[in-house]
Formats: C-alpha cells, sequence, structure tokens
C-alpha cells in the first residue's frame, strides 16, 4: 500500500504568495530609481512625503490582501487592488504597473479555480476595471493624463491587453475548477458503480447462505415434530442441529450485514486475524513497519468478531500509511477471557482521517458498537494516534 505524495508545489504554497511576491517586487522595481543605487537609473523627480505615505500604506493593503486572498477572497483582492492604486499613486505613475498587475491576474486565476461562478467572475470584472478605474481616480484628483510630450491617447490604449491577460487568467483558473469537479464526479460515480457491484455480490451470497440454513432448519424441525412422542432424544438432538444452525446463520448474516454498512469496494473475501501477519508484511513493504504483538492465548474466534477486528486494524493502518507521516505503527492483539481488545499505535501527526475504503473512524465505531464492544480514537498525549476496540467473545465461543 503506497505512502500519500506530497502535494504539488502549486498547493503547498498559499495562492497570496503567488500573488504577494510578484507584486513586492513590482514595487521595489518601480522605487529603485530614488534610492540612488549604483549600475541602476536614477528619477530626479522622487515622490513627495505623501507619496511615500501612500507607496508604505498601499503596500500594506496589498499584503494585507494577499494574506486574506484564501479565507476571504473578494475582500483580499479588494485590499490588494486598493494597495495597488495607492502606491501607483504614490509613485505618479501614469498607469497600473504590468508586474502589479500580473499580481492581480494570479489572484484572479485562483479565484476562479477555487471559488464559485458568481465570485470569479465578481473577481474578473474588478480585474478588467482596474486600468480604467485607476485613470478616472487620476482624473478626479486633477492629474494628468499625459505626459508633457505624448501626443498619443495616453494609457488607454493598453487596457485592452491587460484586460486580455485578466480573461486569460479566468480562463484557466475556471478550466482547472471545471477539471476538478469532473474529476470528483467521475470518483464518485466509480465509487458508487463498485459499491453497487459489490452489494450485489453479498446479495447473492447472502441468498445462498439463508436458502441453504432454512433448508436445514426445516428438515430437521420436520423430523424433530415427527419423533417428539415417539423417540425424544432424536427430536432433541434434531433440535439442537436446528439452534447451531441458526446461530451460524445469524453471524453469517451480521458479517454481511455489516460489509453492506461500510463502503468498502473491496470483496469481501474471508478475512481475519490470521491475515494480520500478511497485512503487516504488505505494509512494511511499502514502507510503513507495521509490528504485531499478541498477548494473551490466541484462539479461533467467531467468524463476525474476527473479521469485524481484521477490519479495524485494516483501516487503522491505512490511516496511518495515508495520513500520519511516520515510518511505524504498532498492532496489539490482547486474547482475555471474556474479550478480545486490540490497539493500533503511532507516533505521527496525530490525526485521525477517514480513509477510502471505507467510513474511517465511524466506520470502526459502528463495527463495534454492533458487537456491542468499546471504541476509542484520538491523539496520543506523547504524540501520534491511538486507535483501540475492545470486542466482547461470547461464552460458548470461549467455552470451545
Amino acid at each position: 500500500m503506497p505512502t500519500t505524495p506530497p502535494l504539488p508545489l502549486l498547493k503547498r504554497v498559499p495562492p497570496g504568495v503567488w500573488a504577494g511576491l510578484p507584486w513586492a517586487y513590482g514595487t521595489l522595481f518601480a522605487v529603485r530609481a530614488y534610492f540612488r543605487l549604483p549600475l541602476m537609473p536614477t528619477d530626479p523627480f522622487p515622490p513627495t512625503p505623501a507619496g511615500w505615505l501612500l507607496i508604505v500604506s498601499g503596500t500594506v493593503l496589498a499584503l494585507a490582501g494577499c494574506v486574506l486572498l484564501r479565507r476571504r477572497p473578494l475582500p483580499g483582492l479588494g485590499l490588494l487592488l486598493a494597495g495597488t492604486y495607492a502606491v501607483s499613486l504614490g509613485l505618479n505613475g501614469l498607469t497600473i504597473g504590468l508586474v502589479h498587475h500580473a499580481a492581480i491576474d494570479i489572484a484572479v486565476g485562483w479565484i476562479a479555480a477555487s471559488t464559485g461562478r458568481h465570485r470569479s467572475l465578481t473577481a474578473l470584472a474588478l480585474a478588467v476595471a482596474v486600468l480604467p478605474g485607476y485613470e478616472l481616480t487620476r482624473t478626479a484628483l486633477d492629474r494628468p493624463l499625459l505626459l508633457t510630450h505624448d501626443t498619443g491617447r495616453g494609457d488607454w490604449q493598453s487596457w485592452s491587453m491587460l484586460a486580455l491577460l485578466a480573461v486569460v487568467a479566468w480562463l484557466i483558473g475556471n478550466s482547472v475548477r471545471q477539471s476538478r469537479a469532473y474529476t470528483e464526479r467521475l470518483t464518485v460515480q466509480a465509487a458508487t458503480q463498485a459499491v453497487t457491484v459489490e452489494r450485489l455480490r453479498i446479495a447473492r451470497e447472502m441468498h445462498d447462505t439463508v436458502a441453504h440454513s432454512i433448508g436445514i432448519i426445516a428438515l430437521q424441525a420436520g423430523a424433530a415434530a415427527r419423533v417428539t412422542t415417539t423417540r425424544p432424544e432424536v427430536a432433541r438432538e434434531a433440535m439442537r442441529a436446528v439452534e447451531h444452525e441458526g446461530r451460524e446463520t445469524l453471524a453469517g448474516l451480521r458479517r454481511m450485514l455489516v460489509a453492506l454498512r461500510a463502503a468498502d469496494t473491496t470483496p469481501v473475501l474471508p478475512a481475519g486475524l490470521d491475515d494480520v501477519d500478511r497485512l503487516a508484511a504488505t505494509t512494511t513493504a511499502a514502507g510503513v513497519r507495521v509490528d504485531v504483538r499478541r498477548c494473551g492465548e490466541p484462539r479461533q474466534l467467531p467468524p463476525d468478531i474476527d473479521l469485524s477486528a481484521f477490519r479495524i486494524i485494516q483501516e487503522s493502518v491505512t490511516n496511518v500509511v495515508r495520513h500520519a507521516g511516520t515510518h511505524a505503527c504498532r498492532v496489539t492483539l490482547d486474547y482475555r477471557d471474556d474479550e478480545l481488545a486490540l490497539e493500533v499505535t503511532d507516533d505521527g501527526r496525530g490525526h485521525g482521517t477517514a480513509t477510502d475504503t471505507g467510513f474511517g473512524l465511524a466506520g470502526m465505531r459502528e463495527r463495534v458498537a454492533l458487537l456491542q464492544g468499546e471504541f476509542t480514537a484520538a491523539p496520543r498525549p506523547e504524540g501520534g494516534f491511538r486507535v483501540a476496540a475492545r470486542l466482547p467473545v461470547p461464552t460458548a465461543a470461549v467455552a470451545r
């Protein structure tokens, strides 16, 4: 069973970092000319004190918007735009810097990929309106839209290019969102089909088991009824056979119902605690060492208890492999006089997460409750996670 691969870099790094880094670079690149750095161009008209105040406050607003982008996408984008406006006005720029606009496009693409259509379209509209809004702001502040020597149409001619970049960023993000949603739908559909096929197979198995058992019970009950008065010993023996067959049938039905309740798409093959060592060997070969310890005297358990105990161990070990982030875990089986106690511990991250092979912790809890046992699952004080279950063993099974 392979360990969970690390997330891609695009998912590990927050979206605010991807937008904040180019925005900060664009700001530093714009103000570099005012610090008289060697081998750098020098601007003879640095910003006024009020301009520097706008640059500093705008930087704070923009970076705060990048931090807020994941939790509150549209307010984060709004702060990013406000900070961009403030810095551009402080620099007395005729337009929004291309790098600043690229940072805004990154934010728009992420919003389109991670939120609904309404929010993403709102973000796109804000990005498209960035340059016209800035030009209108300069007009309201009575600042020129053209340089004194410029005979063209100012910076309005670049609006179409910036708007096109924003649209492309939105299209990429929206495509990612649609692809993700389509993949999720396919996964759900495949899981549903697999569960349906498995349940049909179990239904056939249940039909065969019940039909066979009921036939035997009917024959034994009929024989007992015929010889009740003439041969009472034979009648009692037949009724004992009916009782035994009924108990075995109920145990089998319980085992099948447990399988039906769990969303486990793997075939319900005969499995039990005898397979724990095989499970440990397979998991160890996959990279997570499983140490199996047995206490007490191992013995044959009823099929439903044997299967449930194995499934609990299997799901717990799967959780360790996929979510704990550790290289080892320990499985303890304690065969007591009237119960089976099992425990799975690790020293990983301390998470208990549902697996793809069942209901995870909820499924384990249901299995134990069905057998009238006790179940606990919680982080360990010393670190890691612990899953423990106590399954009562019927007196008849203990006697055997």
